[in-house]
């Protein structure tokens, strides 16, 4: 039983390794595109802060724990934490070898619910689809956390990057009507130049932004299997050097040490890179170039860094691809190669219901040969 329980944290955290470069090709993808910063610079500066990020809150970490999925329906054994995973990272790594920009959190999520309904015999009530606290901001539930957050976000990530590039513009325009040395600014020398440097700052942004938001979804994964452990009494008798497994506090509270590990591996990943996704999203879309990179980046990390401090589990590709796209279609709607964002739409369609399915099937199997 205790060797289950390792054999799933160690599950987990392979997927957040996997998370890591899966989504470095989110996080940097524009500033490689626009040759600010060469491959290896980037994927270092999004390991680094990415690191610094997932340090920062675990309010997403705590509505994977205990805000999806119902407890008292169906118990979160091992073996449907490790199907859940299972079904996370085949996608992940299906969509990483097709080069689509899938989102790692909806994988993710989607593996909870499928491994969850197999384990209640499908038993429809133990995802929690809405569930209100005393603030609208303690909403829980598929409904608040992950439904809404999926459509608001990229069409955010869409407006945002529109209207950031438009403010650009604008600022330019009245530094070119300005004359004499403030209109020198406006030359498209000085722009380059002045966002080359610029967009250092927004990718760590976006880089900090990433490990805020996706580095928490594998904390609430592992607190949630150790909760379940315990409550299996799969951890009664730990031997001293693994004490550290007992959960400490309820499921509002995320040990110290599932920070660190999750920090750390998560940064693994990033400086392992993903290069076939920052392909697709940083020269297949559109034509990027320095101030672009910065508005996009701009973009997507602020809707992360808000949908991160509200407990939203939310897509990084989602929101940094939509950011592109929004950019794309202010500088020219044309630009758009529209059957590149098809296979990506597509892509965001059945991660949810495919990584469930995935999971579904591994945990129905493993339950009609007895072993869950």
């Amino acid at each position: 039983m205790l060797t289950l329980v390792l054999v799933v944290v160690a599950t987990a955290l392979l997927f957040e390794f996997i998370n890591g470069f899966h989504d470095t090709a989110n996080s940097i993808a524009t500033v490689v595109a626009t040759k600010v910063l060469s491959p290896a610079q980037a994927v270092m500066l999004a390991a680094g802060t990415n690191l610094i990020g997932a340090f920062w809150g675990t309010a997403v970490a705590q509505t994977i724990a205990s805000g999806l999925v119902d407890t008292n329906v169906a118990a979160m054994t091992s073996q449907v934490i490790l199907c859940a995973l299972i079904g996370g990272i085949v996608w992940n790594l299906f969509t990483w070898w097709r080069g689509l920009p899938a989102s790692s959190s909806h994988a993710l999520i989607g593996g909870l619910c499928g491994a969850a309904l197999a384990a209640s015999h499908n038993n429809w009530h133990v995802l929690i689809w809405s569930q209100s606290a005393e603030k609208w901001t303690k909403n829980k539930g598929l409904l608040w956390k992950v439904l809404l957050p999926m459509v608001s976000s990229p069409v955010a990530g869409f407006l945002l990057g529109i209207a950031i590039m438009v403010m650009l513009w604008a600022i330019i325009a009245a530094l070119a009507r300005a004359g004499g040395p403030l209109g020198r600014l406006a030359r498209p020398r000085w722009v380059n130049a002045f966002f080359n440097k610029a967009q250092l700052v927004s990718a760590a942004y976006m880089g900090f932004a990433h490990g805020t938001n996706d580095a928490q979804k594998t904390m609430g994964i592992i607190a949630l299997a150790l909760f379940g452990a315990q409550a299996a009494g799969a951890l009664d008798q730990l031997p001293a050097w693994l004490a550290f497994l007992h959960p400490t506090g309820d499921s509002k509270h995320i040990d110290s040490w599932i920070i660190a590990s999750c920090a750390l591996v998560m940064a693994a990943g990033t400086a392992a890179g993903g290069w076939r996704i920052i392909k697709t999203m940083g020269h297949k879309m559109v034509k990027l170039h320095p101030i672009d990179g910065f508005a996009a980046e701009t973009s997507s990390a602020t809707i992360l860094t808000l949908a991160a401090h509200y407990g939203m589990p939310v897509s990084t590709t989602h929101s940094i691809s939509t950011a592109i796209m929004g950019v794309g279609f202010a500088k020219n709607p044309r630009q758009l190669k529209l059957t590149v964002i098809e296979r990506i739409v597509w892509a965001w369609i059945l991660t949810i219901p495919a990584a469930g399915a995935i999971a579904y099937g591994l945990l129905a199997g493993f339950q009609s040969m007895g072993w869950a």
